[in-house]
């Protein structure tokens, strides 16, 4: 394993980054880093921001190097929406894709996806009969808060001892 790989966004992915690397004992670098430092085809772990379940980078990373993790990291609760990710990513069913829970920074969103984040939050808010879901989405985008802890690390660090076994 070259590394760890990651795009990130408002920077709870790279925190996990970070934190992986940190744990698992291996170099860090953000996609743009590891295009210049890694040879094509270097085996990483990959992280990315989701958005509407794409992993952001995923597709430019894999086109460089062989992924054999990816972590997406977005407002779902850590352990969910893997089918989701899986399915509007491609990705092959063999490929241990996880989900982690990042938090929000609306200060830190630029262009589309800051005009996006607000689209959303008036149109739940418009929602007439929410449902506990839509309580909660508003709640995770109206309340910056970072959800980024070595918990939610649990599942990939207990693959990662398997795989390295």
């Amino acid at each position: 394993m070259k590394g760890i790989v990651y795009t990130s966004n408002t920077g709870h992915t790279k925190k996990y980054a970070e934190m992986l690397g940190e744990k698992l004992d291996l170099r860090v670098y953000s996609l743009s880093e590891a295009e210049v430092g890694l040879e094509k085809g270097s085996e990483i772990i990959y992280l990315g921001w989701l958005f509407v379940n794409k992993v952001k980078g995923y597709e430019r990373a894999k086109k460089h190097f062989k992924i054999t993790a990816v972590c997406g990291v977005g407002l779902c609760d850590t352990g969910t929406a893997i089918d989701g990710v899986r399915k509007a990513n491609k990705m092959p069913r063999e490929l241990p894709v996880f989900t982690l829970q990042g938090g929000m920074d609306k200060e830190k969103l630029r262009g589309i996806n800051s005009f996006m984040i607000k689209m959303l939050i008036k149109m739940t808010e418009a929602k007439k009969d929410k449902t506990e879901d839509d309580r909660r989405m508003l709640y995770l985008l109206t309340n910056d808060k970072d959800y980024v802890g070595e918990e939610s690390l649990k599942a990939f660090t207990e693959w990662y001892g398997n795989y390295k076994a």
